[in-house]
């Protein structure tokens, strides 16, 4: 029997990645509700599944395992950010990495992971067998595509699709846009709610009046707020993937990102990239991607390409044959 951490299943990165593997999985749903990122969620989940049996298999579509388990486990790691990126790290959080994590690797039966640079890093940090972890990549929904409504602001704009962590490197995104030679009807858009700090950031650099924050966007609304802008920019400091990449390319929307960890492989020469931590690139490559017309179109064709090549049926499968072939294992064994 394989049992599943169905509760990863939300609109985010990891909650898009859990619904499509999980979709077409027979499994059996652990008996939690609890959110599975708490800290203590190791000790909890272990004896949600203290009954299992040695020819039983978990598998979790998120980083999170069970401090001890009688079966054989499967997990994710869909990015090292609080190890690799200064940013995100904190003490307490890279101890956790540095011990439970690294517990978690060498006990797994597989890990599964999104990008080829997430799985060389993964292998560096843990020490682990380039066998053991399998890049399973990640798809695109088809409600992302280019024909369809746009979100209807009425006004040209900038997206950032963000989260105000401090790797999406928002700061710098403004004031790229504040020293960018752009039409002064353009505007620049983020998804969710402003931080004090950023606030005060926006009014430092003198763009309050054309910067906007959407709260939350609901998932069906997505494709359309990617359609109706120009341009996506994304100069993350660091991504295990770039999901944003891959869904605005597939709205036919020109990408603006980082060349630096994840971001190049995902893009595939598709995007414009800059170095995320040089506000000058950013600002002279947001006026390219907005003022140059054969730069837009050829981004938005290799675009359209490129995220024709992410399918999270290709990806399911993967992550299926990797939990099939611990289950074989261990029924074997």
């Amino acid at each position: 029997m394989i049992y599943a951490d169905q509760r990863w299943i939300g609109n985010h990165g990891i909650g898009r990645f859990a619904r499509h593997v999980l979709a077409d999985l027979d499994y059996q749903p652990v008996p939690l509700n609890s959110n599975p990122a708490a800290p203590l969620d190791s000790w909890v989940l272990a004896r949600a599944l203290r009954e299992l049996e040695r020819t039983d298999v978990f598998f979790s579509p998120g980083y999170n395992t069970p401090l001890f388990c009688p079966s054989a486990f499967v997990f994710t790691i869909h990015d090292l950010n609080h190890v690799f990126c200064r940013e995100t790290r904190r003490p307490l959080i890279q101890l956790y990495y540095a011990t439970a994590m690294k517990r978690a690797c060498r006990r797994a039966a597989n890990i599964l992971t999104v990008s080829e640079f997430t799985r060389n890093q993964i292998i560096s940090w843990s020490g682990v067998s380039a066998e053991k972890v399998v890049s399973v990549g990640n798809g695109v929904d088809s409600a992302f595509r280019p024909e369809g409504d746009s979100y209807g602001l009425a006004f040209p704009y900038l997206l950032s699709v963000s989260n105000r962590k401090p790797h999406k490197n928002e700061f710098r995104i403004v004031e790229a846009f504040a020293k960018a030679d752009l039409d002064p009807e353009i505007h620049l858009v983020f998804t969710g709610f402003p931080t004090a700090n950023l606030a005060r950031w926006i009014e430092a650099q003198g763009v309050r009046p054309r910067v906007e924050f959407l709260g939350g966007v609901d998932e069906d609304k997505l494709p359309n707020l990617y359609r109706g802008a120009e341009a996506l920019i994304f100069p993350s400091l660091y991504e295990g993937f770039g999901l944003p990449i891959v869904e605005a390319m597939a709205c036919g929307t020109p990408v603006l990102t980082s060349n630096i960890t994840a971001m190049p492989e995902t893009a595939g020469g598709a995007a414009l990239l800059v170095d995320p931590r040089d506000v000058e690139q950013i600002a002279r490559g947001t006026e390219q991607i907005v003022s140059l017309s054969d730069l837009r179109q050829d981004l938005r064709t290799e675009g359209l390409k490129r995220a024709a090549q992410f399918s999270w049926v290709r990806t399911s499968r993967r992550a299926h044959e990797v939990i099939a072939a611990s289950v074989r294992f261990c029924t074997d064994g």
